[in-house]
């Protein structure tokens, strides 16, 4: 694959050996980034590197004197297992964002790809169902097992739907689940938790992600807001230039 010269990986330590990549980007109920921040810090997993892309918002946010990156990959060596977390909108980078992924995996020689995403739901929901969908027979096995289903119908958007069609040489397994609203979505994430935990054998308590929803909403609410904020003076900034 042709190294993308808008797009680039950089490691800040030595890259692991076959770990398994957890990747969550921004979409529906923001499940997935509530949820790749809630296993970061669960274990405790230190920044290793990052995804780099001149094509991104320029936003450097500041947390306790540190930078913290819109595209960050985490490592935590006791379970060998890499989190690819983003805390920024990527539209318009979802095919090129796959092929990083993708490439990443490449590099440490992944054992498998796990995508986490949230599926909207026009009901009204009390208890967020999980699906999920493998490109590998005996992770489909082993999943029917631990008795979840297969996600039959749906529409998949973003860098995960651009996964789904670009991964061939790599065990890709994703995690869909059901969320009704747009804003940050804690429950629908602990129910995600949950399934990983299950899957993956990690030890995750979602119940602090449910009696902190509030806090952590409010936390993902305020980055979006300044995400806006930011890209609305940038876009002032451009129309003075060009006037």
């Amino acid at each position: 694959m042709a190294e993308d010269r808008a797009i680039s990986i950089e490691f800040t330590a030595k890259k692991p050996e076959r770990p398994i990549i957890i990747e969550g980007f921004p979409g529906f109920g923001f499940v997935s980034t509530i949820a790749t921040d809630y296993i970061i810090k669960h274990l405790g997993a230190k920044p290793i590197g990052r995804i780099v892309s001149d094509k991104l918002l320029p936003i450097a946010a500041l947390h306790k004197n540190e930078v913290i990156y819109p595209l960050e990959i985490f490592y935590d060596k006791k379970t060998n297992i890499i989190i690819v977390q983003a805390l920024t909108p990527v539209e318009g980078l979802e095919w090129r964002l796959a092929d990083a992924i993708i490439r990443l995996a490449k590099e440490v020689n992944a054992k498998e790809i796990i995508g986490l995403e949230g599926v909207a739901s026009k009901d009204e929901i009390k208890n967020s169902n999980v699906f999920f969908y493998s490109n590998r027979e005996e992770k489909k096995k082993a999943l029917i097992e631990i008795k979840i289903k297969t996600l039959q119908e749906g529409i998949i958007i973003g860098v995960t739907g651009a996964l789904l069609m670009k991964v061939k040489d790599v065990p890709f397994s994703c995690f869909f689940v059901e969320t009704h609203s747009e804003l940050p979505d804690n429950k629908a994430a602990a129910k995600l938790i949950q399934v990983i935990d299950k899957y993956m054998g990690l030890s995750i308590d979602p119940k602090p992600l449910v009696e902190k929803a509030k806090e952590v909403e409010e936390k993902i609410k305020g980055l979006l807001t300044t995400l806006k904020e930011a890209k609305a003076v940038k876009e002032e900034k451009k129309l003075r230039y060009m006037g």
